[in-house]
């Protein structure tokens, strides 16, 4: 099942009311932000060319997002002790993630590297991405 061809007319219209362009600010981002939220949570059902210009706006959010806001790369148990610690959470949370509480205190302590299995559990877990761990 094909998606419908975008109008030239409408989609021009809604690309010259929304004007996408790279984004320069934090405003700007804001901005882009609210817009694309209005459209994910339309209470409506969408058309074609929204759902473009709806691709449109979280590309550009994802580049600036990237290059603005990246997280610093860290050793797999210093962003586990970062997340526990915006959780308020403690060692004995994660034993039902990880298994035991030995699992736990060696990988929050360093002393043990997190598999690909409990990256995963983790991102789970913290709703962030499996690749923040490895």
């Amino acid at each position: 099942m094909g998606m419908r061809a975008l109008d030239p007319v409408a989609y021009g219209k809604l690309l010259a009311a929304e004007l996408p362009q790279p984004i320069q600010n934090d405003r700007d981002f804001d901005s882009m932000v609210a817009r694309l939220e209005e459209l994910d949570f339309a209470k409506r059902k969408l058309t074609q060319e929204e759902k473009a210009l709806r691709e449109i706006l979280a590309a550009l959010i994802e580049v600036y997002d990237e290059e603005h806001y990246r997280i610093p790369e860290q050793p797999p148990c210093e962003m586990v002790k970062f997340l526990m610690e915006q959780r308020g959470l403690k060692q004995t949370d994660l034993v039902a993630v990880l298994g035991s509480r030995a699992q736990v205190s060696d990988l929050v302590n360093g002393k043990r590297g997190i598999s690909k299995a409990q990256a995963k559990k983790l991102a789970e877990y913290f709703g962030v991405s499996a690749e923040l761990f490895l």
